[in-house]
């Protein structure tokens, strides 16, 4: 949001639509309690209080729209504390939509607040969702860190210091990993497909195809694009080297999910309409699941995850990357087991690189405490989801680990840098991307 409309917002505030009650309960009241949620809810696993459950945060939002209880502190911490990772929807027999009736609740909450309380939450959403603000706040969170204020921030609170702090740790550790940004003269986001090919064509091994096709839209993200240059630098090397036409609107912007996961839909619908207009007619791809998934709630834009694009790609049936010997942990974002198809096409992918051992990371079924803003705004929690799968890292010591979700990489990548693991975090696109280069090493 620019200075002069925070301006203009400050001075009237407009007002926020949303669902009706009546249309939430008939949501939640599809929820029978069997409670068949309750062990693949990663929060109930944690905490095993009925309120961290999906079924007691149902319980807690009829209460409250019903008024037999009250929007209190304790009440609203429940509701914020849930991932929104949808695991509870794959164990339901009733089929409750419990995502969307989250996200419903969190509209009417937000609809509900008075605006000096909102402004501030909207405020730092545009904020994330803005790489150039991105890359200013947290080199300032890791100033803060230095500066000793860490010591005395306390690792739940939502303040602006601290939350800053988070950010600072989050978004610097894969760089500590062996993450790398692109060069921008390497490739210009106003390119046309051909220009770009040609860019990014010559050091790669496997000659290129004709460029027959129209180009696909990559989509590039707000947060991804502040911290997963290597992925967006090796996802254009691999088109490039398969010969598939892409461009990269330059009016495209953030995909709406942080906005919409926090009760701001009126202004993840705006970033959607931004998006499909940006890209047209174009098939969009990105290397983000979890904007993937939010993109495809548009009926206006025809989004795939760049791992299943390209494993149905004939160019890539013809390609020959150079062996591996390495072995391979996949990581599994939940956004990604919610896509069509599911996490099959990394594997699929994968499986093209000779003598690579690949295994899916233990623990896969339950999220790692990323979802979006939750690893910042709730570290305890999500540090506390992370360390069973930081645990099996220690053991099972991979030469990668390798996620499709940009969150997910950030968290994980810090907490293997806080526990003085040096396992690369990449995206799968990365490691195939190195094998078909003419100047990959052995």
């Amino acid at each position: 949001m620019s200075l002069s409309r925070q301006v203009r917002f400050l001075a009237q505030p407009p007002r926020l639509a949303a669902p009706e009650p009546d249309t939430l309960l008939q949501l939640a009241d599809q929820c029978v309690k069997c409670g068949y949620c309750l062990p693949v809810c990663p929060t109930f696993r944690l905490e095993h209080t009925e309120a961290e459950s999906p079924r007691g945060r149902i319980a807690l939002i009829q209460g409250w729209l019903t008024d037999s209880l009250p929007a209190s502190p304790v009440l609203l911490r429940h509701l914020d504390q849930c991932l929104e990772c949808r695991a509870c929807e794959a164990a339901c027999p009733s089929l409750v939509h419990f995502g969307r009736l989250m996200d419903g609740a969190r509209t009417l909450r937000q609809a509900r607040s008075p605006w000096w309380r909102r402004w501030p939450r909207l405020a730092w959403l545009d904020l994330l969702s803005q790489p150039r603000w991105l890359l200013l706040l947290a080199p300032l969170g890791l100033l803060l860190r230095k500066a000793g204020i860490g010591r005395l921030s306390n690792p739940s609170s939502r303040s602006w210091p601290s939350l800053l702090l988070r950010l600072g740790a989050a978004v610097h550790a894969p760089r500590r990993v062996g993450a790398s940004m692109p060069s921008q003269a390497e490739h210009s986001s106003n390119s046309s497909p051909h220009d770009s090919s040609r860019a990014l064509s010559s050091d790669l091994s496997a000659p290129t195809t004709a460029a027959s096709a129209p180009p696909v839209g990559l989509f590039l993200g707000c947060i991804a694009r502040a911290t997963q240059g290597a992925s967006i630098d090796a996802a254009r090397r691999l088109l490039a080297q398969l010969g598939i036409p892409f461009d990269e609107p330059s009016a495209q912007g953030c995909c709406g999910a942080l906005h919409r996961h926090h009760g701001f839909t009126a202004a993840a619908n705006r970033q959607l309409a931004v998006n499909a207009k940006a890209f047209g007619e174009r098939r969009v791809i990105g290397f983000s699941s979890a904007c993937m998934l939010e993109l495809q709630t548009s009926e206006a834009i025809s989004a795939q995850e760049i791992c299943a694009f390209l494993a149905n790609s004939q160019a890539l049936a013809q390609a020959r990357p150079r062996p591996l010997s390495a072995r391979v942990l996949v990581h599994e974002p939940c956004s990604q087991r919610l896509l069509p198809g599911g996490a099959s096409a990394i594997y699929q992918l994968l499986g093209r690189i000779p003598a690579l051992d690949v295994q899916p990371l233990p623990g896969n079924d339950s999220c790692c405490g990323a979802a979006g803003t939750y690893l910042i705004e709730h570290s305890h929690t999500a540090l506390a989801l992370l360390e069973p799968k930081l645990g099996a890292l220690r053991t099972l010591q991979p030469d990668y680990l390798l996620t499709t979700n940009t969150g997910c990489a950030l968290h994980l990548a810090s907490g293997l840098a806080n526990a003085g693991l040096a396992i690369p975090v990449l995206h799968p696109v990365e490691l195939l991307e190195r094998q078909l280069r003419a100047d990959a090493e052995d």
